[in-house]
């Protein structure tokens, strides 16, 4: 059946925005290829409802429009990001990939000066000149369609990768990663090409509704900071585009009417740490998330600017700072921003939560309301976002949502909620670690976060 191009319209009000990459690409590999430049164009052509429509895409010329997604697409050196590149060319069956972590984008100034000893055994040498010196272990998620396909080519070609559990094949791993925890297969401590790596294996739909729904936050809040996204799949850029401005519109429900960048971008990036067994038993340096909004925030900036305005409700205090060419790369500035209070606009932010969260946040009022059941369950059934005769509904907030953003404890049940999606699939996965790992992999993980966890 021939394919149309798909009709779906951005929320950018026609107002120039700096976008990020060169001519679209139809191809994953010059999708994901193409330069992360900054260019600026008008968007008044392009309607106002592309997160209200969700078709399945075959091929990046189905994207929304042009430069869809770019924003997406963190600039590294050439010479580092084939590196990574050539990694992943061991690993079979990739659909989409990316490495993240402080092996690729640093967090902290002190980290190559602490290093005594390089943990690869004989890297490439732009992950060397990278790094300064080549000190951080690379982590990585890799998605593919068939887990268990998958993990049985891996096997056969890579069986020291895994811990014991590899021994009963392909079929009980693919089973412990999917049934336990967020859906991830961790094998760390792995050396490919001369480098130590660490890498989760997950399944694409996992990664995909997690992203659009947030049933765990694991991954999508990983794709929330800056990461390098080395291979593509488009209903994938797209669903991440949902999950970045989901993390924007989840964050102004947990903020003031006024605040700075730093202040955005830390709360964003803290989503995905709250609940977080390793945050609160002493397994991550304290000012993790300090560290790396405070390091990463011209990528931050390249990452949600064009997202903060599409908001209607969100703006920047000082409209000319962000006009000026290059104001992205200094890195002194911190600029104010404000938002819309009215409970309107913030029931619309509501209402367009993911779903899963959202459903989490209305049984918190519900009990706060004492909302009887069924009248509770055709509320829920008025909400879904699928529309009975096809697609998606356009989603506006309702009475309920509205009612919901008029409280003053908005911010403590959102937190609530946050810390709900997050403590049992994180809790688990890191229980998980030490089976996918093997014991001494484990504690050898534990102990080295531990001893970063006190240096800082």
């Amino acid at each position: 059946m021939a394919q149309h191009p798909v009709l779906i319209r951005t929320a950018w009000r026609g107002r120039p925005l700096l976008l990020h990459g060169k001519r679209f690409a139809t191809s994953q590999a010059s999708a994901s290829a193409s330069t992360e430049s900054t260019s600026s164009q008008s968007l008044q052509n392009h309607p106002a409802d592309w997160e209200d429509h969700t078709p399945a895409l075959e091929n990046f010329s189905q994207l929304p429009y042009k430069d869809f997604g770019k924003n997406q697409l963190l600039q590294t050196n050439e010479d580092f990001k084939r590196s990574l590149r050539g990694i992943l060319r061991e690993f079979p069956a990739l659909s989409y990939a990316f490495a993240y972590g402080s092996g690729v984008f640093p967090q902290s100034d002190a980290t190559a000066s602490r290093i005594t000893k390089s943990p690869h055994s004989n890297p490439p040498e732009a992950i060397l000149k990278w790094q300064k010196g080549g000190g951080k272990m690379i982590d990585f998620i890799l998605a593919t369609k068939f887990s268990q396909h998958f993990h049985s080519l891996n096997l056969r070609a890579h069986k020291d990768h895994y811990s014991f559990l590899g021994s009963l094949g392909s079929g009980v791993v693919s089973h412990v990663q999917d049934a336990y925890g967020a859906g991830a297969y961790f094998n760390p401590y792995v050396n490919v090409n001369g480098t130590l790596i660490k890498y989760a294996v997950v399944n694409l739909p996992t990664l995909q509704s997690d992203l659009l729904n947030w049933d765990t936050l694991y991954l999508a809040g990983r794709l929330q900071k800056p990461v390098k996204i080395l291979f593509e799949d488009p209903n994938i850029r797209v669903a991440n585009q949902r999950n970045l401005l989901s993390a924007v519109r989840c964050s102004l429900l947990l903020l003031p009417p006024t605040f700075t960048e730093k202040e955005l971008y830390s709360t964003i990036t803290g989503l995905s740490y709250r609940g977080d067994p390793r945050m609160d038993y002493g397994s991550e340096n304290p000012k993790k998330i300090e560290n790396i909004v405070n390091h990463q925030i011209r990528n931050f900036r390249l990452l949600y600017h064009d997202l903060i305005n599409s908001l209607p409700n969100l703006t920047y205090s000082d409209a000319k700072a962000v006009s000026k060419p290059g104001w992205e790369d200094d890195t002194e500035l911190d600029l104010r921003l404000e938002q819309d209070m009215d409970p309107e606009r913030r029931g619309n932010m509501v209402r367009r939560l993911p779903k899963s969260f959202r459903e989490k946040l209305y049984f918190q009022y519900q009990r706060k309301f004492a909302i009887p059941g069924r009248e509770f369950q055709e509320m829920l059934e008025a909400t879904r976002d699928d529309d009975p005769a096809g697609g998606v509904k356009k989603q506006i907030g309702g009475p309920f949502d509205r009612r919901i953003a008029a409280e003053k404890d908005l911010p403590e049940m959102v937190n609530k909620t946050v810390l709900q999606t997050v403590k049992w699939p994180s809790t688990v996965q890191s229980v998980k670690s030490f089976f996918t790992a093997g014991p001494s992999r484990g504690f050898r993980y534990l102990r080295e976060k531990r001893e970063k966890a006190k240096e800082a």
